[in-house]
Parts: C-alpha cells; structure tokens; sequence
C-alpha cells in the first residue's frame, strides 16, 4: 500500500474512532448503592449509524443480521476503506423488555454497536474510568449528570479529511423529494464517470425498487419512508457494482 494511500486508510479510521460530540453519550446505572451509583457511558445505535455516514458515506457500509434460537442477534457489519470492504462480526443480546419485538430490537442495535466498536467506533467508552455519582433511587435517575474526561471529549473543529467525490454524494440522509433526486442524480453520474454502470443505472435501480412498494414515479415526490428506501437501495446498488468492477479486475 502506497503512503498516501495508508495516510488515507489511517484518517477513516481516526475519524470513525474519534470521540462522539458529548450531547450525543449517554449514561445509565451500572451499579447501584443506596443513593450513589457507577455510571455506564454508552450511545446508541442511530448515533453509531450517524458516524459511518459521516466518514464513510451511506454507500460505503451495509448490515445484515441473523435471529438466534436463544433470542441474541449476529450482526454482520461491512464497510469500504479506500476501496477494500472488511467485514466484522459480533452478538448483541435482547433486552429484558416484556415485549419480544422490543426484545429483538434492542438485541440488533446491541449487535450493531458491538460490530461497530471492531473498526473503532466507540471503543473509546470501554477505557472510562469507573464514575460513582449521586443517584436518586426513586426517579431511577442521576441527580448530575457524569461528566467525561478530556480524552473522551471531541477535539476542536477542524477541517474533515476529504473523502473520495463518489462518497460524499450520500453522506447523510436527504431531508426532501427535491434534495434526494438531485444528490440521486449527481451520484449516478459519479458511478458512471468511475466506469461502474452505465448513466442511469442507479435511478433506475431505486425508481424499480420504489414502484415495489407503490412509490410515485418522480423521485422528488418521494418523502419520509421513501427516502429511507431510496439511500438504502443507493448504499446496495453502489456496493453491487463496486463488488462486480473488484471481481473483473481479478479475473483480468
């Protein structure tokens, strides 16, 4: 691997392993006695999914999960660092919520955080130093909230390591139709320029899997649960094509 090349690969993974701005840790009680208890730092799951958006794209990683016969769920968790996808492995277990949707649910974020924490992300959390502070037994609830030692505190603003062009087309969700159709159409010319489908390929591929679920057929239309589909399918069809152009190039 050429330097620049291992520069690159070493800032994504600085910056997914960077510590989380502090509104977005949370704590809950690990221990409790009497009117103090050892606090557990911990994010959750939306949080973790925010961060590989953010220094890897939308289409740069992908999950699956598997439900096992004791209720605990495997995450399989993939990501793309500079055109290598590694994929990590973990176990999330299900909550003790009475309701076994509520169960599950808890379970699959569980896992996903877990397999996040192998490329970095959070890992942070696991080396805080034991924290008692005051807790009211009644409320269930600090009674100040804990606070983090400097190493856990994001570091000062500074300018983000660029990231390839084809990446930042889907760096976050689109917040309307509008925005969605174009940030659609600017990365499926970036796909084509790459030589990795052909113009219009990808729109097709989310307006085809829209027309499945009754969506409009303007893409500017599209709105809430749509636009979930719409990044979804985008993150799927980029690690398609991406996946075919890696196995032509071994082949040749």
């Amino acid at each position: 691997m050429h330097d620049t090349k291992k520069q690159e690969m070493a800032a994504l993974c600085q910056a997914l392993a960077a510590p989380f701005a502090s509104g977005a840790v949370k704590f809950k009680p690990a221990v409790v006695s009497g009117n103090r208890a050892m606090a557990m730092a911990f994010v959750d799951a939306r949080t973790v999914q925010d961060r590989l958006d953010e220094v890897l794209g939308v289409e740069n990683w992908q999950d699956d999960y598997e439900v096992l016969a004791d209720g605990s769920v495997v995450c399989r968790l993939q990501v793309c660092l500079n055109g290598v996808w590694l994929t990590k492995v973990d176990v999330g277990s299900p909550s003790e919520q009475p309701d076994d949707g509520d169960k599950r649910k808890a379970a699959v974020s569980d896992a996903l955080k877990r397999a996040a924490v192998k490329f970095g992300v959070g890992r942070y959390l696991y080396r805080l130093p034991a924290q008692w502070v005051d807790f009211d037994p009644k409320k269930k609830q600090f009674v100040k909230t804990p606070t983090l030692p400097a190493f856990a505190q994001p570091a000062k603003p500074k300018e983000k390591p660029a990231r390839p062009a084809a990446q930042a087309v889907l760096h976050s969700r689109p917040a309307s139709g509008p925005e969605l159709k174009e940030r659609l159409q600017n990365f499926d010319d970036k796909l084509a320029k790459e030589g990795l489908c052909q113009r219009g390929d990808l729109l097709r591929h989310v307006l085809e899997a829209g027309r499945k679920k009754g969506y409009p057929e303007e893409l500017a239309e599209w709105a809430d649960t749509a636009i979930d589909l719409a990044v979804d399918e985008g993150k799927k069809f980029a690690a398609q094509v991406r996946e075919r152009h890696s196995e032509r190039k071994v082949v040749a």
